[in-house]
């Protein structure tokens, strides 16, 4: 009994989905957004020098030692319109589930961007970096306002590690999100929780117990304020990237509630899967799958249902690359 995806909610950079609007009236269409994620998700694009104007193509854009975005000769400043479209942008972007940014981009990008002299004293004045600290002025104001929404930049995604742990979180957050969305009751939450249980540990296991306190005040604690605390140490746990020895105490987790529905041979292909993955010598791909087929084969349906046998969508196959 497979897990049914919500549809997954994203802004995304628009010249990652091919729209034509980087400095050079060109795009940087990006297969894996377009081709891959594209049937599972509903984009909302976004581009910043765009919206405050700018047109495409455009003066090249730099990020400065000071926190502004200036054109490359310094005749233009745009900071202050692109920090007030940020500011206006946060209420759009509130109830998505993730948001995937242009790398090196001196408005979106997330994370090691160049940043150039501002006329500071010592600073290098020959034209060069000053050095590669630097965040998207409209990037850096959202992810401070949001600091739940999974955020990820284009280049990191080529990354299978990365790319299968963002589209986990942003799966994880659309459950969420529709589950408070609807007129949940004390025992949903639970429900949800221990739905979620598995993957939780597999993340951050002293997040599932804080997690767990939050549930238990359910019938008790003002509605708001647990939906609120519950959100934020979801996403927190969610942001924790699993080790291979964490996917391992999982998998060993499940085989032990399924061990006695199986007999010597079915018990050893599983426990030389998940040894075999231990090594790194086969993907998380297949002890999963083995899991998931007993545990569905055995009517078992707190584990069939557990979210970690089935996270998102499966043609996504990500999986198969950790």
């Amino acid at each position: 009994m497979t897990t049914a995806h919500p549809r997954a909610r994203l802004a995304v950079s628009s010249c990652l989905l091919g729209a034509p609007v980087r400095y050079n009236g060109g795009h940087s269409r990006d297969r894996f957004l377009t081709d891959v994620l594209a049937p599972h998700v509903d984009w909302v694009p976004v581009c910043p020098e765009m919206e405050i104007g700018l047109g495409a193509p455009r003066p090249t854009l730099r990020l400065h030692t000071g926190g502004r975005i200036v054109t490359k000769d310094g005749a233009a400043d745009h900071t202050e319109a692109m920090t007030a479209l940020a500011g206006n942008r946060i209420p759009d972007l509130t109830d998505l589930d993730g948001y995937v940014l242009k790398s090196r981009s001196p408005s979106c990008g997330l994370m090691n961007l160049p940043r150039y002299a501002s006329g500071r004293p010592g600073e290098r004045t020959d034209g060069q970096p000053v050095d590669r600290r630097g965040r998207g002025v409209f990037a850096d104001v959202i992810t401070r306002a949001l600091p739940d929404l999974p955020a990820e930049e284009d280049g990191r995604l080529h990354d299978p590690v990365l790319r299968e742990n963002f589209v986990e979180r942003v799966f994880a957050h659309a459950r969420l999100r529709v589950f408070f969305a609807a007129d949940w009751r004390p025992r949903d939450l639970v429900a949800f929780h221990s739905r979620h249980k598995l993957q939780l540990l597999a993340h951050d296991p002293s997040a599932y117990r804080v997690l767990g306190r939050i549930v238990a005040q359910a019938g008790t604690a003002a509605r708001a304020d647990l939906e609120t605390e519950y959100r934020r140490r979801f996403s927190e746990a969610f942001a924790v990237r699993p080790k291979r020895g964490r996917h391992v105490n999982a998998l060993q987790h499940i085989l032990g509630m399924l061990s006695e529905h199986l007999n010597d041979t079915r018990r050893h292909d599983i426990l030389n899967a998940i040894e075999t993955y231990r090594q790194g010598r086969a993907p998380l791909s297949i002890p999963i799958a083995l899991l998931l087929h007993h545990a569905e084969g055995e009517d078992l349906d707190y584990l069939a249902q557990q979210t970690y046998l089935d996270p998102y969508p499966a043609d996504l196959v990500l999986r198969h690359h950790l």
